[in-house]
């Protein structure tokens, strides 16, 4: 999961610099074609939104965009470890026991027939014995 992560933040970094070199190129291209306009005959006057007033608007738009990809991205990886971090605890039934013995477990650390506890305990599941998971939706 943390590798996603390094690749997200990775890709958005290249994203800002190409987003940077592009829009420094096109503000050297627009001085080069102010310089060499011929004005417009009659005195014209164009209708809409200027040319560079369009590109600062989807400029907008796209870090807003980026910004709201990265924050839904770090609510679900927020999220996700929240619940994998989520305490249970596990009953183990052993036929000669008549009391369960009570383990700790985080949930990430639960697999199918063993479990690793919180105070770093490996316990491997038996045949035999019958696992009880309290605290599991």
């Amino acid at each position: 999961m943390f590798s996603k992560f390094i690749i997200t933040v990775f890709v958005i970094a290249v994203a800002v610099i190409v987003l940077r070199q592009r829009s420094s190129n096109q503000g050297k291209n627009n001085q080069r074609a102010k310089t060499s306009q011929t004005p417009k005959p009659n005195g014209a006057i164009s209708k809409g939104p200027e040319k560079g007033q369009l590109s600062k608007d989807m400029q907008l738009g796209a870090y807003l965009f980026l910004l709201l990809t990265a924050g839904i991205g770090g609510a679900m990886y927020y999220f996700q470890w929240q619940d994998d971090h989520s305490v249970l605890t596990i009953n183990l039934y052993r036929d000669s026991q008549i009391e369960p013995v009570s383990y700790d477990v985080y949930k990430y650390q639960l697999r199918e027939k063993s479990f690793i506890t919180i105070g770093g305990l490996s316990v491997a599941v038996a045949s035999s014995e019958r696992m009880e998971i309290v605290g599991l939706e």
